[in-house]
């Protein structure tokens, strides 16, 4: 099955299924030297991890990453990386009684349509599982970049919205809730609204805000693989993303060019930065920020019609651990495509000097 890469010369190849003996990566283009900070990758899978909190899904898998190859006394060798996360905490028979069953909204359908098979066990190949394999590159690719950095926060949950602009929130309150919203009454409210939607056995979506800082001035290229371009379809590429808007995104269209302009100071600053730190498809030293849209999970603990494999009407209803809100999980998981695509850019900048 082609579309498992991801990168030019950063490049990630993940495999694995959700309910298979593991998951795991190849990353490939790393260069030599890079001293690996071990605690900081388990950092982020704890941040990722299912089981972490009362608003997640159950499962317990402690996503213990094991090296494979391409790291020597604790430093990149210029080879592949290897490595692979073991499952071991998966509930097959959770999914038995929808072997046959299409559910609405989920990759059932389209796989079964595209390969003649597919494995309906967590979704397999389709399941968020796989998003681990990314989280472990981009703690890597992080690493490489790091005077760089990448923060993600959620800024919405259903119809609760920060009001405040990122410049005015205090990052350090990511990690003290269970949200990971950046305003300590906020994620009070995000919380009560998950559990209370987890009650009622239905699901809601939300948004999750990334910030970039200290980013170089001239990252991305024209015409066809533009910076904002590769976030975008890096950002697209995670499960129940439906949106991806930087800068001033869609609200942009409501204003004037002669307010939306960002006017120069002498030293190449922006007074202001509707551009989202992204200009022509380049990087210009300041912030880049951006906002992703994440659905509803599509499981839900009711009943929903459907259609079996045969096209019979049939009806499908969640069992097993699921999340009724995929966005406190998907932070790492955004941070990390942010680091990947960062990370290409920034060797290519290398190659291209040369």
């Amino acid at each position: 099955m082609a579309g498992n890469s991801f990168g030019t010369i950063f490049k990630l190849t993940t495999f694995g299924e959700s309910h298979g003996p593991a998951i795991g990566g190849i990353i490939d283009g790393c260069p030599a030297g890079i001293l690996i900070d071990f605690e900081a990758i388990n950092t982020d899978m704890q941040r990722r991890k299912p089981g972490q909190s009362a608003i997640v899904t159950q499962r317990k898998e402690e996503d213990e990453v094991k090296f494979l190859s391409g790291i020597f006394e604790g430093k990149t060798t210029g080879t592949p990386i290897g490595f692979l996360i073991e499952n071991t905490d998966q509930k097959s028979k959770d999914y038995s009684h929808i072997k046959d069953i299409y559910r609405p909204s989920h990759a059932d359908f389209t796989y079964d349509k595209k390969y003649g098979i597919r494995d309906y066990r967590g979704g397999g190949r389709s399941s968020a599982r796989e998003t681990a394999c990314r989280v472990v590159a981009g703690a890597i690719a992080k690493q490489l970049l790091k005077d760089i950095k990448i923060t993600a926060y959620v800024s919405s949950v259903g119809e609760l919205k920060l009001k405040k602009n990122y410049s005015e929130l205090d990052f350090f309150e990511i990690e003290k809730n269970p949200v990971r919203c950046a305003d300590a009454e906020m994620a009070s409210k995000m919380e009560d609204y998950i559990k209370s939607i987890r009650k009622e056995g239905d699901t809601v979506g939300g948004i999750i805000t990334c910030v970039i800082q200290n980013v170089p001035i001239g990252l991305g290229e024209p015409v066809f693989d533009k910076l904002h371009a590769e976030l975008g379809k890096a950002m697209l590429s995670i499960n129940a993303v439906k949106g991806f808007e930087y800068g001033s995104g869609f609200a942009g269209t409501a204003m004037k060019g002669s307010t939306h302009n960002d006017a120069f100071n002498e030293e190449g600053s922006t007074k202001s930065n509707h551009s989202g730190g992204i200009q022509g498809g380049i990087s210009n030293g300041e912030d880049i920020y951006f906002n992703i849209a994440f659905k509803p999970v599509a499981t839900i603990m009711q009943k929903q019609e459907t259609i079996d494999s045969k096209g019979n009407k049939a009806e499908a209803k969640g069992k097993g651990r699921h999340d009724p809100c995929v966005v406190p999980r998907a932070v790492p998981i955004v941070e990390a495509m942010a680091a990947l695509v960062l990370a290409d850019f920034y060797l290519l900048n290398k190659i291209s000097k040369y």
